[in-house]
């Protein structure tokens, strides 16, 4: 019995030996390179592509079974400018034999060297990476078979646990060429460095590239990644390095991403001046805007979550320069985009990042106009299957040098059709009111807006917005429009609507109509010494007004004062910009009651505006003028000092008056 047991066990050492002397011996033995064209074969049916082993094939058995190769290439299908889709100069893998036996995977080493990755694209769309892996008999054959055989086999990994050694690919190139924009785009010098590999605990990753010239870096830990890679929780901590400036951190889970992907993230996007990320990277701001230093620090932090086809951000906060910006959004159902948001924003001054005015600029403006090219039609397609819910609020706004305050907008959007409703602000002192919509349901758009202004220092804005003074007073107003277009051209010409303008206890600065009108020779002729600001004080002036198709009408602009009563009517173009309008105004014989509606005796002193918007012309009425019956010699006196007889008076200064005027001449 002692000598059965004996010889058993001598046999078994002896098998091993032979076992142990094979695995030796085999590899060295046997020419592998004899297999290599089946390799080649195998590899070329299940890709599609071209697949070439230029290098030697090394394999091993014991106590790793691997395998090293070199000058690897998988080619491009036919009508490609590249060669090679992929390639690589080295590779290197080598696993634990015994492990395997009870479903252990153990990795010594997984080394891939200079692995270069082409992505192409054709000037007709096509890629090179389209069709991988099929063959032509598959790409006819019918696909509702290949999810239940992804179903059979997704049942997780066929293994007990993972442990990797080493993990490394090293020198790599990602190159991205498209030759329908001629563009080439590299990543050179790709490097990826993974430790602690297991499927139970966090895997540190470590990657290192160029872009662009330009550094990139990601550092971090992913997982662990579990038994059923793609299904249950992914943790993952990373932080993104861009140009050694910008450094973005991720840090959360995402969920089942091999099937109904789910994520929670909050990401944060440390402080960093643009302007210095541009300048390291060598490329300059798009545009230079006003104030210089704008654009030097920017910092975003958020969370996300949800799905691919449900994305909600929330706690969002971003800083721009002095300018606070909370917000939160939610976006779902991108075949059809619906879209709510509400963002709220403390203060920006929006002039300081408009561009800065320049010669280029202007030119450019000149140019597009004399060349008579049309404009680009906007497509409003993807408006009209906007579902859009969003909310906007402003502490402080300045655009345009105009400053406003307490900025509440609403804005719906629904097939095609966009409301404004409310949208409100303080506006020097005053209110706005602002509701409306905008239709897009058809190629040319439909305006229709209402406006309502309370009790806005009219004086401050036109000076902020027009930089010179032209009026002055408290306004109040309501104004009802309807327009076409989206170009400016063919909004006036649309431009339909009405309303009134009420201004109190101001003055329209620039002209003294009262001084007009008690000198007609001094002030008509336009004589040497007029005043150093000439202003006429209203009381209260009233600005009634209809549009049609653009042009501008009204039957009665009055204004009142202590000494004067006027009356403006006529029209202007606004397309055109040109006007054609009658001040009539009339001087009160006394001073009792600002604005009252008694009948007073006066001078009448008619003045025709015609002209541009930029170039108006002022005329005296001379057949009104001569041709009007002259009060009484009592007002006239309590207007005019009675050095001269008035009557006789004004009929040599009309007659001295035409000679002076322009088309007197």
């Amino acid at each position: 019995m002692n000598k059965t047991i004996k010889w058993i066990m001598i046999i078994g050492l002896g098998l091993v030996l032979l076992l142990f002397l094979a695995i030796l011996i085999v590899p060295l033995t046997i020419d592998v390179e004899r297999y290599k064209p089946q390799i080649e074969a195998r590899v070329t049916k299940a890709t599609g592509r071209p697949f070439k082993l230029g290098g030697e094939l090394k394999p091993s058995l014991f106590p790793w079974v691997g395998v090293a190769a070199a000058d690897l290439h998988l080619g491009n299908p036919a009508g490609f400018k590249e060669k090679d889709f992929v390639s690589v100069e080295e590779f290197e893998v080598r696993v634990r034999l015994l492990p395997l036996l009870s479903r252990n995977v153990e990795i010594k080493r997984f080394v891939m060297k200079g692995p270069r990755i082409v992505l192409e694209r054709q000037k007709d769309g096509r890629g090179n990476w389209e069709g991988l892996g099929q063959t032509k008999t598959e790409k006819t054959s019918t696909p509702e078979k290949l999810p239940k055989e992804k179903s059979e086999t997704s049942e997780g990994l066929p293994i007990e646990t993972l442990a990797v050694g080493e993990f490394s690919i090293v020198d790599g190139n990602i190159s991205w060429v498209d030759h329908s924009t001629d563009t080439r785009k590299e990543i050179k010098d790709f490097n990826v460095t993974l430790a602690d590999v297991s499927l139970d605990k966090p895997i540190r990753v470590d990657l290192r590239a160029i872009a662009d010239e330009h550094i990139l870096a990601l550092r971090g830990f992913v997982g662990p990644v579990g038994r059923e890679p793609g299904k249950g929780e992914l943790p993952l901590d990373l932080a993104v390095t861009l140009a050694e400036t910008v450094t973005m951190e991720v840090k959360g889970r995402v969920e089942n991403l091999a099937g109904s992907a789910q994520m929670n993230l909050a990401i944060n996007i440390e402080s960093f001046s643009p302007r210095q990320l541009l300048g390291k990277i060598q490329k300059p701001l798009p545009f230079e805007p006003k104030d210089s230093k704008v654009f030097t620090m920017v910092a975003l932090a958020l969370k996300l979550s949800g799905s691919p086809q449900n994305v909600i951000v929330s706690d969002g906060k971003l800083t721009l320069d002095d300018s606070q910006i909370g917000f939160h959004a939610r976006a779902k159902d991108f075949e059809k985009p619906d879209v709510t948001f509400d963002l709220n924003l403390d203060r920006i001054d929006l002039d300081r990042y408009l561009p800065a005015p320049g010669k280029d600029e202007k030119l450019a403006v000149e140019k597009e106009k004399s060349s008579g090219e049309q404009p680009k039609e906007t497509v409003y397609k993807p408006l009209r299957s906007l579902v859009l819910d969003a909310g906007i609020k402003v502490g402080e706004l300045k655009a345009k040098n105009i400053r406003m305050q307490n900025i509440v907008l609403k804005t719906m959007a629904d097939n095609g059709v966009i409301r404004l409703d409310p949208f409100n602000l303080d506006l020097y002192r005053g209110r706005m009111d602002v509701n409306g919509t905008v239709d897009v349901r058809q190629n040319t758009p439909r305006t229709a807006m209402t406006l309502t202004l309370h009790g806005t220092r009219v004086g401050p804005f036109v000076l902020d917005f027009l930089q010179k003074e032209m009026i002055d007073g408290t306004l109040n107003a309501d104004i009802d429009v309807q327009l076409k277009g989206d170009q400016s051209e063919q909004i006036l010409r649309t431009l339909n609507g009405k309303g009134n303008l009420h201004f109190n206890d101001g003055a329209i600065v620039g002209i003294d109509l009262a001084n007009m009108v008690r000198n007609v020779q001094a002030k008509l002729t336009l004589a040497d010494k007029p005043s150093e600001k000439p202003r006429t004080d209203f009381s209260e002036l009233i600005v009634p007004f209809s549009i049609t198709e653009g042009l501008f009408k009204t039957d009665g602009i009055a204004l009142s004062s202590p000494l004067l009563r006027l009356v403006v009517t006529g029209t202007a173009d606004l397309a055109k910009e040109t006007i054609d309008m009658q001040v009539v105004p009339k001087f009160v014989a006394t001073l009792v009651g600002q604005g009252d509606t008694k009948e007073r005796s006066g001078v009448m002193v008619p003045v025709n505006i015609t002209g541009s918007f930029t170039e108006p012309k002022f005329r005296p009425d001379l057949k009104s003028l001569i041709g009007q019956e002259f009060p009484d010699k009592q007002d006239i006196d309590k207007l005019i000092p009675p050095k001269e007889k008035i009557k006789e008076d004004l009929e040599k200064q009309a007659q001295e008056l035409i000679k002076g005027l322009p088309f007197g001449r």
